[in-house]
């Protein structure tokens, strides 16, 4: 009688064991059910994003990146409106100068400006230059050298190969960027997305380029169902 006792005891303890361990299973895929859809917080930040480097030849394109559109300016980056793109421009060559004759994109027209004292796009061999957030004259540059605030980080020590009849001035391309505009956008430019945009060298050819897209410094989200989702489950769950 004992015996049969210690055996039922034995069987009831291995049920119970059993049964907490199907309630625990069953609130693990509870859990797991309800965060399977859900966006972290941290997946639906844009975060800054560096630009993007293509070579071609012997000229080389760093930190190429769309600006994002900073309060009381003209640029807006949305269909219909204006966008910039920043960049720096490297020739690694030795002897021949180079220049950028166009850039093309589904997103606009651009428009090039040269730095200021250029009649183009043009840089010299083992020089920078530079395509910043905003048009700097040559009488801004020598009285505000904090004025013009570039978007990329060039080399500190070469300017813009003159044309004939243009002096040659070594000077800090961040201080006297070119412009680089897109006009007419065909669509909206969404932060943290990338777009193709193709530079048309004279002498090294053409390169196409993924640029991103500068978030700013507050990013944003821009999925709105995103939003949506996370609220579902919290109220749900």
């Amino acid at each position: 009688m004992t015996a049969l006792k210690a055996v039922t005891a034995s069987t009831g303890a291995r049920r119970r064991m059993v049964s907490v361990a199907v309630l625990a299973a069953g609130a693990a895929l509870v859990l797991s059910g309800c965060s399977a859809g859900q966006i972290s917080q941290t997946a639906t930040q844009v975060a800054a994003v560096n630009g993007n480097h293509a070579d071609i030849d012997r000229i080389s394109l760093r930190n190429v990146h769309i600006v994002f559109p900073a309060t009381g300016t003209d640029y807006t980056n949305t269909k219909g409106g204006k966008a910039i793109i920043a960049l720096s421009v490297v020739n690694n060559g030795e002897t021949v100068t180079d220049e950028l004759t166009s850039i093309t994109t589904d997103l606009g027209t651009v428009k090039i400006t040269p730095p200021a004292g250029a009649s183009a796009f043009r840089i010299a061999p083992q020089q920078t230059v530079v395509a910043a957030t905003s048009p700097t004259t040559a009488t801004a540059a020598k009285s505000d050298e904090h004025g013009a605030t570039p978007s990329s980080s060039a080399a500190p020590t070469t300017s813009a190969t003159p044309g004939a009849g243009e002096k040659t001035t070594a000077v800090d391309p961040e201080k006297k960027p070119g412009l680089i505009e897109i006009t007419g956008l065909s669509k909206d430019i969404i932060p943290g997305l990338t777009y193709p945009v193709t530079f048309n060298f004279k002498q090294n050819g053409t390169v196409t380029v993924q640029v991103p897209v500068d978030a700013g410094a507050d990013a944003e989200r821009h999925e709105g169902q995103t939003t949506a989702t996370e609220g579902e489950h919290k109220g749900g769950h």
